[in-house]
């Protein structure tokens, strides 16, 4: 008899530490990402696009907020209003809003961060192509702030809920990269470099009830089979864009899990240091282009997902042109190009790999592509980190990358950004599509912009990343499309 209650007691301890696991699960998540943001956590000050993964809306927060579905709604700014030519706009901040630390937001926190941002030696990522455009901030009182631009952009509001726009306070901007805070619905709480990084929910967030997780933790798992069994295992219990496409069906077959299957900014691309000969040959670019073919590195790299693109937009941007057929696979022509500029073959090259499966599986086909044209391209797999100090900062001959910044054409005005493409022809399309107000005008001029691009063989266009959300599918929330790489955590909640 004793067994027998020493048995139901240890059934009904059990039971009840399983439904304790169960409500405590509630309130917490763990997500998983491709890649570890580098080199720090400071959206202002470094590009990787996984800093927004983690920060962007849940730690930090910009004047205005990019919906998954594109649109534009206010963040700190409650409303704005745009002067008649394009060059002034008013946003009127919202009150009470309060920094993680205490400190109140306010005009002064909008007008720092965007000088900081313009100043000189500043590494923002939209230094260039926004903030440079400021020629003055105002700010008539605490809740006001008029931002005056020397040339009107029609693409402002949209950059000012991009992450590089993110609102800092002085006191604490410049640790940044190592603890941020903000004035979003998650704080910062831990760290563990390689492995995981943990935000936890913040009480004082304007809209805190709403906010059904207390703490969310990202794991880096960039090893496709690592991810799936991560996910069947229930160490994680998603994964917003899940890297390993040739195990979809087994998630879509099991009812645990939901997949979702949209799309994102990314243009990938073989991008082609233009500083170096003989890529600073138009000749040798199309050659480039004309030896890879889009579609079976989609079906070898993607397990067909995506859309291939023939400049850098994507299907999904208003304004896109299909031109794909500008620069179609031709291997024939490649060689008859390469003959054309003189290049001596074999062409030994260096094609650089970061670590998603996009760049390393679709690099190896491009490098078997491209031999049979007499270019030996010598794979180079490198880290995260790696890449960024290296090919990004223009140490590289080739490169596979999916750049899934919105409306990152603009890269192409900027001679020392990391490809070197030098084109006042184009610098001078883009300043006129810049200070264009007209609507269909400007229509026009995107697409004349995309027609230099994949005229001028700039680089080889690829396909568009596609994005694979898998997840329990009691979790609900994930963003199934990325216009910009972000996860809304305040989103999510168990069912």
């Amino acid at each position: 008899m004793k067994t027998s209650h020493s048995l139901i007691a240890a059934l009904v301890l059990s039971a009840v530490a399983l439904a304790a696991g169960a409500q405590a699960r509630k309130d917490s998540v763990v997500l998983a990402m491709v890649l570890e943001p580098a080199p720090g956590l400071d959206p202002t000050t470094a590009s990787a696009a996984a800093i927004g993964e983690v920060v962007h809306y849940n730690v930090l927060e910009g004047l205005t907020r990019i919906n998954m579905d594109g649109s534009i709604v206010p963040l700190l700014a409650e409303s704005w209003t745009i002067d008649p030519d394009g060059k002034v706009y008013t946003f009127k901040l919202r009150k009470g809003v309060k920094y993680h630390d205490g400190e109140a937001f306010d005009a002064s926190d909008v007008k720092f961060s965007f000088e900081r941002a313009k100043a000189e030696g500043s590494t923002n990522k939209m230094k260039k192509a926004v903030f440079d455009n400021i020629s003055r901030i105002d700010t008539p009182d605490p809740h006001t702030v008029i931002v005056v631009l020397n040339n009107a952009d029609g693409n402002f509001l949209f950059r000012m809920g991009e992450n590089p726009a993110v609102i800092l306070d002085p006191k604490s901007a410049a640790t940044t990269a190592t603890k941020p805070v903000g004035t979003g619905p998650f704080k910062f709480d831990s760290w563990a470099k390689g492995s995981a990084i943990t935000l936890s929910k913040w009480d004082g967030y304007r809209n805190a009830p709403a906010v059904k997780m207390k703490k969310v933790t990202f794991r880096f798992i960039n090893d496709p089979a690592a991810q799936v069994a991560a996910l069947l295992a229930g160490d994680i219990d998603g994964m917003p864009r899940f890297g390993a496409p040739q195990s979809l069906k087994q998630f879509q077959d099991d009812p645990r899990f939901a997949v979702v299957i949209g799309g994102t900014e990314g243009k990938t691309i073989v991008s082609i240091n233009h500083r170096k000969k003989p890529f600073d040959d138009v000749r040798v670019r199309r050659a480039l282009a004309a030896a890879i073919d889009r579609k079976a590195i989609m079906d070898g790299a993607q397990e067909g997902f995506g859309a291939p693109i023939g400049s850098h937009m994507v299907p999904s941007d208003a304004g896109y042109v299909d031109l794909t057929a500008l620069n179609p696979y031709n291997p024939e022509k490649a060689k008859a190009l390469l003959k054309e500029a003189g290049v001596a073959t074999p062409l030994n090259v260096t094609l650089t790999l970061p670590p998603p499966q996009y760049a390393r599986k679709g690099g190896e086909i491009i490098a078997s592509q491209l031999a049979k044209v007499g270019i030996n391209a010598k794979i180079e797999n490198v880290e995260w980190a790696q890449w960024l100090s290296g090919p990004f900062k223009g140490n590289f001959d080739l490169t596979v990358i999916s750049h899934v910044e919105p409306l990152d054409f603009d890269r192409y005005g900027d001679p020392s950004y990391y490809w070197g493409y030098d084109n006042k022809a184009y610098r001078d399309l883009l300043a006129k599509y810049n200070s264009t107000t007209d609507a269909k005008g400007r229509l026009k001029l995107l697409g004349d912009i995309q027609k230099h691009l994949a005229t001028d063989a700039a680089n080889v266009y690829l396909f568009q990343l596609p994005q694979f959300a898998v997840g329990n599918k009691k979790l609900k929330g994930l963003w199934s499309s990325s216009p910009i790489f972000a996860n809304d955590l305040a989103a999510l909640s168990w069912q």
